[in-house]
């Protein structure tokens, strides 16, 4: 083995031996964990149970202190046309693909960062051909003044990580990678969350449409009585006006609800990440889903744990955390060594020989004397930026369990307002059917036979939109305890994509 060799190899010994013993030292303060919130339920007064009726998603639902969410919280909707839309949006959705990118960008950008742990090791070779001023003569040692100079060498630099500066930045930039792991768990709770919310809304307008087309079959029904009346004698033509009007205002109320309806289903293509033109292959009734009847609600205290926003908001805050010990060893001695070994020649054949071994061995420390207080307000800028992340993490935390009791109050009005609308739609059921026989039998005006029909169709429009309600705002209730994300056997697949072409390829081995 060559001296340089020999050289370099001790360099890098007395680097790793220097990080090994000074890895304990790192100024500025440890990471700690913020403390759960000291309550124990998410409303002032016990919530268990909801109220029920007599109709589809009338059932009563329990809420299950300290129960577990299941990952695929969704199947208990019970369709199999949800669960096979929602894993295809986990597989094909491009905002997905989209932070899990973004997640393996910031990791690397952590393994950048720890390469700093290790000497710097260079290696070049510049021949070069020069002239020697006359006055500086005899160099070279042949006396000649043009020559040419083969130089080969390895260059080894480190900076001794005395403070932790490095190990702090590492800390931090794995924190920001942290807080985007967590991005992707809430892009994963939110598509879940959405793709059930835009089902039971297509659900919903199909609902709304088949009560329209209904009412407007009964309104041409008393629209061919009475231009038989008409035209027998018996009735009169500002009658057939009044419901020639009536009609076409039924009428009116569909183009918007299919309009919503096709949106619906763009959205659902769009969220499984096809275009609108392919359309997901699934259509929904709200007879097809099924109300989730036991609802698992974790406690206050496991919330921090289970909310990807909390998570995030966190990881936030350890980074800002990590952020004020770089800045606090910034203002402390820099210390660094470099070496320099190789060899140089006039003549390559002898290059390599030992009367052309050159070598340098130099150590430097810096301490800033003065700077006009910039690296001072860097470490107060630093304190400051971990004091707003503690509040915004704060925040977090009210918010989520704010979102939690809202589900809960949210639930618990839903049951009360389905089972309101059951009974208006009940009550109105059954004026509609009287009015309809008075008119048949020609004992009632006209006018209160609209006025029937068109309060059963709020009735039973109001009964679709809250049977919906109910199912929507229990998918709120899973997106807001956290969605079970943490239950899952094995993270989305990644994919990467040939923006040129349009496909896509699985990753299948990736460093973790």
């Amino acid at each position: 083995m060559s001296y340089v060799a020999v050289r370099w190899l001790s360099a890098c010994a007395t680097a790793v031996a220097a990080v090994v013993l000074l890895a304990g030292c790192a100024v500025g303060p440890d990471f700690v964990h913020p403390a759960a919130p000291e309550i124990t339920r998410y409303t002032r007064e016990p919530v268990a149970t909801t109220s029920s009726t007599d109709t589809a998603a009338g059932q009563r639902q329990r809420f299950l202190a300290d129960h577990d969410i299941p990952q695929e919280w969704w199947a208990l909707y019970r369709s199999s046309a949800l669960n096979a839309l929602i894993d295809r949006a986990l597989a094909n959705n491009p905002n997905l693909q989209s932070a899990l990118a973004t997640l393996r960008a910031a990791q690397q950008a952590v393994y950048a960062q720890e390469g700093k742990f290790f000497p710097l090791v260079q290696a070049n070779f510049n021949p070069t051909r020069q002239q020697t001023a006359a006055s500086l003569a005899p160099i070279p040692a042949s006396g000649a003044s043009i020559y040419n100079l083969y130089t080969a060498q390895l260059q080894v630099s480190y900076t001794f990580d005395v403070w932790g500066v490095n190990r702090r930045t590492v800390e931090s930039l794995q924190a920001l990678a942290d807080v985007q792991r967590f991005e992707v768990e809430a892009a994963y709770l939110a598509l879940t969350s959405n793709v059930v919310v835009a089902a039971v809304t297509e659900a919903s307008l199909r609902g709304q449409i088949d009560a329209t087309d209904q009412l407007i079959g009964i309104n041409n029904k008393i629209l061919d009585i009475l231009k038989l009346r008409l035209n027998k004698g018996s009735g009169n033509a500002s009658d057939v006006a009044v419901q020639e009007a009536s009609l076409a205002q039924v009428k009116a109320t569909l183009p918007p609800l299919r309009k919503a309806l096709a949106q619906q289903r763009d959205l659902l293509a769009a969220l499984s990440g096809a275009y609108p033109s392919d359309g997901p292959r699934e259509t929904f009734r709200l007879v097809n889903l099924h109300l989730p009847v036991d609802l698992p609600v974790s406690l206050p205290s496991q919330l921090i744990e289970q909310r990807p926003d909390i998570r995030a908001a966190e990881e936030q805050l350890h980074a800002a955390s990590a952020q004020v010990g770089v800045a606090t060893a910034n203002l402390l001695p820099n210390f660094t060594i470099n070496a320099d070994g190789g060899y140089m020649s006039t003549v390559l054949a002898t290059l390599i020989s030992p009367q052309s071994l050159a070598w340098s061995l130099a150590g430097n420390a810096t301490q800033t004397i003065f700077d006009g207080g910039t690296l001072l307000h860097q470490l107060e800028g630093a304190k400051d930026t971990y004091q707003a992340a503690a509040w915004t993490y704060r925040s977090t935390v009210i918010g989520a369990v704010q979102n939690v009791a809202d589900a809960l109050r949210a639930l618990q009005n839903d049951a009360d307002a389905l089972r309101a609308a059951r009974d208006f739609e009940r009550a109105a059921k059954a004026s509609l059917d009287l009015a309809r026989k008075q008119l048949d039998a020609g004992h009632t005006d006209i006018l209160l036979q609209l006025t029937a029909q068109q309060t059963y169709l709020q009735a039973t429009i109001q009964v679709v939109q809250a049977q919906a309600a109910r199912l929507t705002d229990t998918a709120a209730l899973f997106q807001a305890l956290g969605g079970g994300w943490w239950n899952r056997a094995a993270p989305p697949q990644e994919k990467t994509l040939d923006v040129g072409t349009g496909e896509t390829t699985p990753i299948v081995d990736r460093h973790d």
